[in-house]
């Protein structure tokens, strides 16, 4: 799919690939609300617009990337909603299906992104910056059978994410995984990571997974 990408926002890779495939795979259902976190293009809110839903809205901090989401969306003829601004507090209701391709790289910067492109891995020491406060927020955004899809590597630990999400009342197991070599963020960033004993020595490869979270009515 050809997107418009300005410098500064995130561009579609392997973890956006593997999350269209497991939104294929959930499926949506005919007619859903679905929301976006932190869209970028919006190339995965297209995804859930193509596969039936209804109502799709989609959230990014970036304006950049807001711009851009909505001006894929719209030489696309694609009934996309885009919001621009901190997911917690532009998502409204509840929804069947929140997908999400939060920042999980690791920094050892304390400091918020001085670079605008670098909010769009950058998720604090461990990379889970992000990633917690959407596992917290997740029983609050599904409907009563609704379908978290999130992704993330294995550097952010997969198992905590799981038992986070568990412990919110959500059925939750990884649903899709994908070994590839490090990016060159990652690559730049190895040495430190290595010492911070997030990485074996010499790692230069990660893994990808999805991570697929629901909430089931009492009793299911």
């Amino acid at each position: 799919m050809w997107l418009l990408r300005p410098p500064g926002v995130y561009a579609p890779q392997g973890d956006s690939e593997l999350l269209l495939k497991a939104l294929r795979r959930a499926p949506v259902p005919p007619g859903a609300r679905m929301l976006d976190v932190c869209t970028g293009t919006g190339v995965v809110a297209f995804g859930g617009v193509r596969l039936g839903a209804s109502e799709v809205h989609a959230v990014d901090l970036s304006l950049r990337a807001t711009l851009t989401a909505r001006w894929n969306a719209r030489i696309r003829r694609l009934p996309l909603t885009v919001h621009r601004g901190d997911f917690l507090e532009r998502a409204e209701g509840r929804f069947d299906v929140v997908t999400a391709n939060p920042p999980y790289v690791p920094t050892a910067s304390t400091a918020p992104p001085a670079k605008t492109k670098d909010r769009a891995w950058d998720a604090g020491d461990d990379g889970r910056d992000c990633i917690d406060r959407l596992c917290r927020a997740a029983p609050g955004l599904l409907a009563e059978g609704g379908v978290l899809l999130m992704v993330h590597s294995d550097i952010c630990d997969t198992g905590r994410t799981i038992g986070l999400l568990q412990g919110a009342g959500l059925k939750a197991s990884v649903v899709s995984r994908r070994a590839q070599p490090f990016g060159p963020v990652l690559r730049r960033r190895a040495p430190w990571l290595e010492y911070r004993g997030l990485t074996a020595p010499g790692q230069r490869e990660e893994e990808l997974v999805v991570i697929r979270a629901d909430l089931v009515s009492p009793g299911a």
